[in-house]
């Protein structure tokens, strides 16, 4: 009888993990959509900057800059679900 118990409370801190790494995900999926496009223009700007073309680190820089402007614009206004596909660059039609 007492080892049925353990195993319910075994699998409710297994299903409590899992609702967690859940959040986790879901967390990190918004904070790569709203600056994705810094991070990837700021990778970019190193990559050139390793490989010896300042011209190229200059201009993924100055896109960098750019995004992440953006997102902080994105990120301060009020909003819902339904502005999603405004935000995420769909239309709403």
């Amino acid at each position: 009888m007492f080892t049925v118990s353990k195993n319910k409370q075994r699998g409710q801190g297994m299903t409590e993990y899992i609702i967690i790494v859940a959040l986790i995900a879901i967390a990190a999926i918004g904070a790569f959509t709203m600056f994705g496009d810094v991070v990837r223009n700021q990778t970019a700007s190193m990559a050139a900057e390793l490989g010896g073309d300042s011209s190229a680190a200059k201009t993924a820089n100055a896109k960098a800059t750019k995004q992440g402007k953006k997102a902080t614009t994105i990120a301060a206004k009020d909003g819902g679900l339904a502005e999603y596909n405004e935000t995420a660059g769909g239309s709403t039609k």
